[in-house]
């Protein structure tokens, strides 16, 4: 029988987008208690001036993101620009503190060093477990090794938001077999929200509104070695993927249209069952019924991924739809589903299945 576990959390980058978002997800967790917030160049301020929707947290002071701040919590939350998280994770394992640590960048997400440095350009600061508990394994239809990996991990990697969508859109039929990952198309639509806060001018309303705009076109996207990784972790010896983002006039979700030449010989019937077989069980990654497609609308809020998938026989290509939210599954979300694992809490506790339509 599940015991209550109630557990402090510090949250390094409580101003920016992803800081918030899991600062929100928090509050409505039964276990949860939120201790230090901090910030950099916004220490000193009202959390309330960057996240008002936070009204229970508004009045709370950010403090300087500093070990001193962030030891002594059973949890703390890196909410940091990439190439910031591995540092004060090291100073936190320096200091002896215990505390699980949840680094929402992408400093501990790659295994290959090189790869790191190839796309991040920085010394590369070690791999933790990774925060996706619906990643299979080769040859698993279900995800139970991941989980598996995850449960009592005092370190956490949260996966980049658009790898989880094209990873659960791809990986049933990576695990099953089906499909060539040497030929990959992701082409994805994105919600400015996941372009941070910074002020930019390409993000300014009057360039954004009513306008869609690709970016990191031509391999460059950081994300692109990490889908490779979860891909091979599902069973591919080789992964070759064309990837581009377009940002969207939406402040949330990411709807992933990923596809791939399937096996020669491959029946048809066989795809959809890989994906039933894969998601059946899962509680947040749902396959919809044929002839349904997803829309980041029906996420909205939610740590659900919608996916769909559908044979082009004429191409001889598997069409892979997913919506996901990408501040919630994407992002703080998922990053909670891990905690709970890891806490051995059950996963779905303090997360939201239903999106907030209209």
């Amino acid at each position: 029988m599940f015991m209550h576990m109630t557990f402090t959390v510090a949250v390094a980058g409580a101003s920016g987008y992803a800081g918030g978002e899991i600062l929100r997800v928090l509050l409505g967790h039964p276990e949860a208690k939120i201790g230090a917030l901090t910030a950099h160049s916004n220490a000193g301020t009202l959390l309330g001036a960057h996240q008002p929707h936070l009204r229970s947290l508004a009045d709370r002071v950010l403090a300087p993101t500093s070990v001193d701040e962030l030891t002594g919590h059973d949890v703390v939350v890196l909410a940091l620009p990439h190439g910031a998280s591995g540092e004060v994770a090291a100073a936190l394992a320096e200091r002896g503190d215990q505390a699980i640590v949840l680094d929402l960048g992408a400093d501990h997400r790659l295994t290959d060093a090189v790869a790191w440095q190839d796309y991040y350009g920085s010394a590369h600061a070690g791999t933790w477990p990774y925060g996706l508990p619906e990643l299979l394994h080769a040859g698993e239809q279900t995800a139970a090794q991941q989980r598996a990996e995850l449960a009592s991990a005092r370190r956490i990697a949260v996966p980049g938001c658009n790898v989880t969508a094209v990873t659960l859109g791809l990986q049933p039929g990576v695990a099953a077999g089906l499909i060539e990952p040497t030929d990959v198309v992701a082409v994805l639509a994105n919600g400015y929200s996941g372009a941070g806060k910074s002020l930019k001018a390409h993000l300014l309303a009057s360039e954004a509104l009513g306008s869609a705009q690709p970016y990191a076109v031509g391999g460059s996207h950081r994300h692109i070695p990490e889908i490779r990784q979860n891909l091979t972790v599902a069973g591919a010896p080789d992964v070759t993927i064309s990837f581009t983002p377009t940002l969207v006039p939406m402040s949330r979700g990411i709807l992933a249209t990923a596809t791939a030449r399937l096996v020669p010989g491959t029946d048809p019937a066989a795809v959809r069952q890989a994906w039933e077989a894969a998601y059946a069980d899962e509680p947040f990654v749902h396959l919809l019924p044929e002839g349904e497609w997803p829309s980041t609308a029906a996420t909205l809020g939610a740590n659900t991924a919608l996916v769909q998938v559908a044979v082009d026989e004429r191409a001889g290509r598997v069409v892979t739809v997913t919506a996901i939210d990408n501040l919630v599954k994407g992002t703080a979300g998922g990053a909670v589903q891990s905690l709970n694992i890891a806490l051995g809490l059950p996963e779905t506790t303090g997360l939201a299945l239903n999106g907030v339509a209209p």
